[in-house]
This record gives structure tokens, C-alpha cells and sequence, in this order.
């Protein structure tokens, strides 16, 4: 496995369909546009040509999105954070990854910005309450996710705590948010099956 810090200045390597790519979350935002950003959505755009298996998390949930020609923002609704169901859309019925996935299961989510608008041919295949386009379909080796199938609820309760202020005064309860915890294997598994996918 190799990590590439593009938000310092590291080079991604070649696209390769040999390769797979998770591209994670950030505390950046897509809306910014910074270099480096900039620069990973056209490498997206190189890789989505060859079909290289990339999975995208939260901010690279949005950026794919972004790169692919779809519209990134802040949520009109304000910030998702927590532990939410996440319920699959129709399209998932058929979707060669999710098929066999529970119609309903918990994840962790934290952002600000979502994707507005899809990109074109992409398919939404998951919402929250609050987002619709919670996974989200750009082709056969290309999927991402806006909640965090990386996140266990330490992490999630960490965050929670940083920011308990700043929740409060956003109206929000961190402490049901905190007592509402839970493991989420199935948001886990999405990640880790699409990649194993690609190794066997």
C-alpha cells in the first residue's frame, strides 16, 4: 500500500489499472478549488479513461463528483454529522457491488459540502435523511461514498468532541449524537469488498 499526501505536494502516480485507488476525506473543501485539488480531479479524469478502480470518500466522494462534471456545495440544510441510517436506492437492486447489501444500515458521517448535481451517466445508489446521493455510481470500477466507511465510533466520537461547541451552536445535540454510536460493518464492507474485488 502506498499513501500519497497530494495536499502537501506529492505526486500521484501513473494511472494504472493494475492499481486501486481510495481518494479520502479532507478538511479542505471542493468549492475552493486549491491546486492540489485541482490537480487530483484531473488525474480522476485520467484514471476514469483507463477504468482504474478508484473508491472515493467524503471530500473524494465530492471531488469525483466534481471532476466527472458534477456540482459540488454546501448543503442547503447545513452540516450531516453523526450516526445515520443510510437507505439504498432502487438502482442498487441491480448494482454488481450492493446487490446483496441490507436495504437500511448505520454509518458515520461528517460534512459541509455534498454533491449537488450528479455527474452525467452517474447513478445515485444510496441516501441519507439528508443527502440524497449518499453512494454514488460513475461506472463499473468506480464508486464513492459521502459517509465514511473508514471511521470507527472512536473516531467519530473524537470528532464529535472537538467540535461540541461549534455543534451546539449550529443546533445541533452532541450528546445524543454521542450516545447514538455504533459499529457499522455493513458501511464498513462496502469499502473493503469493492477492493477486494479487484484483487481477486
Amino acid at each position: 500500500m502506498t499513501i500519497v499526501r497530494a495536499f502537501e505536494g506529492e505526486l500521484l502516480p501513473a494511472p494504472s489499472k493494475d492499481l486501486v485507488a481510495i481518494i479520502t476525506g479532507s478538511w479542505a473543501m471542493v468549492t475552493n478549488r486549491e491546486p492540489w485539488s485541482e490537480y487530483v480531479a484531473q488525474w480522476i479524469r485520467e484514471a476514469m479513461r483507463i477504468e482504474m478502480p478508484l473508491f472515493g470518500v467524503c471530500y473524494g466522494h465530492q471531488l469525483m463528483a466534481h471532476a466527472l462534471g458534477g456540482v459540488v456545495d454546501y448543503h442547503p440544510a447545513g452540516r450531516e454529522v453523526g450516526c445515520e441510517m443510510i437507505q439504498l436506492l432502487p438502482a442498487a437492486i441491480a448494482d454488481e457491488l450492493l446487490k446483496q447489501w441490507p436495504a437500511q444500515f448505520p454509518a458515520h458521517l461528517t460534512h459541509e459540502q455534498t454533491v449537488i448535481t450528479l455527474p452525467e451517466g452517474a447513478v445515485a445508489l444510496a441516501r441519507s435523511t439528508h443527502d440524497p446521493h449518499q453512494i454514488i455510481r460513475y461506472g463499473r470500477h468506480a464508486i464513492s461514498t459521502q459517509y465514511h466507511p473508514e471511521f470507527t465510533p472512536g473516531h467519530l466520537a473524537a470528532m464529535i468532541r472537538r467540535r461540541y461547541a461549534l455543534l451546539v451552536a449550529e443546533q445541533h445535540d452532541p450528546a445524543q449524537m454521542l450516545n447514538a454510536l455504533q459499529k457499522t460493518p455493513s458501511a464498513q464492507a462496502v469499502m473493503c469488498h469493492f477492493v477486494w474485488s479487484h484483487f481477486e
